[in-house]
This record gives structure tokens, C-alpha cells and sequence, in this order.
């Protein structure tokens, strides 16, 4: 059976050994997971999940409260259909090959979403990995809702260069494109 609980300290080494799993190796660390915990924190509601299949952690979603991340250049927010105070991101989702095709990733998004309601956001943008296998990220997001707001063409390619960041499909360096998505609330 699959649990979808808020993720804590207690599952971060899981989650991180998840994340670089699916994504490639030092897509994620530490202090990296340890900060975007706090931008996933709003009026004591977490909006970071996790899917337990007994105490293994096999699916992982990451996000931020409205209003707590910075924009970059990889965002387009004259198209958005809410203002940036009041927008979330998604910032990450990851499942476990052997897990995926379950419905575990609707399931995280679906608790992200309803944190992040709480929380106060009207709508959630999101950086969709285009290559990933099958396309599968765009599709699941589609799915729930999610709107093509822009394509972005090597979306990790400086990532990979400054960070070491080793992509599942490019290796170093990365030229994966990101599809720039929304869900309105």
C-alpha cells in the first residue's frame, strides 16, 4: 500500500537518493533540499510530499508556496494567468522506475495542490522535463490540468555545467528542454 504523507527530516536522505536517481546524479543535495523545504512552508501547511510504500520513500514531489521563489529567465510571467505573488512552483517530482505507471504521481500532485490552496496560491507554474521518458512528465501534467504556457530550450544546460549536474539522457552537458506549464487552482 502507498501512503502520500508530508515529506519531514526523518525521509530526507531517501528523498535525495530518489531525486538523483530519476534525474541524474547531483541534481539535488542537502542544503538544496533543506531550503526548498522552507519555500514549500506557508501559515504551517508543508506542501512538499512524499509516497511511502511501507518505510521506502518512492515517490517524491517538491514545491513552493506562492510568493517564496525567485523568478529567473526561465520564467514567463506576462502569460500567467494570476500574478506572481499569488503563483506556486513545482519545483520536482521524481518516482521510482519501478513504481511509475501507478498513479503515485497524480496522487503527490494532488496533495501538493491541495497545500498549496490552503496556503493561499491560485495557480501553480512548473519547468516539465521534455525528455523524459515517454515525455511522461508533460503528459502527467497535462493530465491534471497543466497548460503549455512556453517551450524553453536547454533548460539544465548551465545547471549542468556550473553544478555537475549529470542528466539520465545528456549526461554533461544537458541540452533537455522545459516546458514552462500551469494549473490554475
Amino acid at each position: 500500500m502507498i501512503n502520500i504523507i508530508p515529506l519531514t527530516e526523518t525521509y530526507y536522505q531517501q528523498a535525495l537518493l530518489l531525486a538523483n536517481k530519476v534525474h541524474g546524479d547531483n541534481y539535488l543535495d542537502l542544503p538544496s533540499l533543506i531550503d526548498m523545504q522552507k519555500k514549500a512552508s506557508k501559515n504551517a501547511i508543508n506542501a512538499n510530499f512524499i509516497a511511502l510504500e511501507g518505510d521506502t520513500v518512492v515517490g517524491l514531489r517538491l514545491s513552493y508556496a506562492a510568493n517564496q521563489w525567485p523568478l529567473d529567465e526561465w520564467c514567463t510571467p506576462s502569460l500567467w494567468p494570476c500574478a506572481q505573488t499569488d503563483m506556486a512552483y513545482f519545483k520536482c517530482i521524481a518516482i521510482d522506475p519501478n513504481q511509475q505507471g501507478k498513479g503515485i504521481g497524480p496522487k503527490l500532485l494532488t496533495a501538493s495542490i491541495n497545500a498549496l490552496k490552503q496556503q493561499g496560491a491560485k495557480a501553480g507554474i512548473g519547468h516539465l522535463w521534455q525528455q523524459s521518458p515517454g515525455n511522461g512528465a508533460v503528459k502527467y501534467f497535462t493530465k491534471a490540468g497543466g497548460k503549455l504556457i512556453k517551450e524553453h530550450k536547454n533548460r539544465w544546460y548551465e545547471y549542468s555545467i556550473k553544478e555537475n549536474y549529470q542528466c539520465t539522457i545528456c549526461g554533461v552537458p544537458c541540452h533537455c528542454s522545459a516546458a514552462e506549464m500551469v494549473i490554475e487552482f
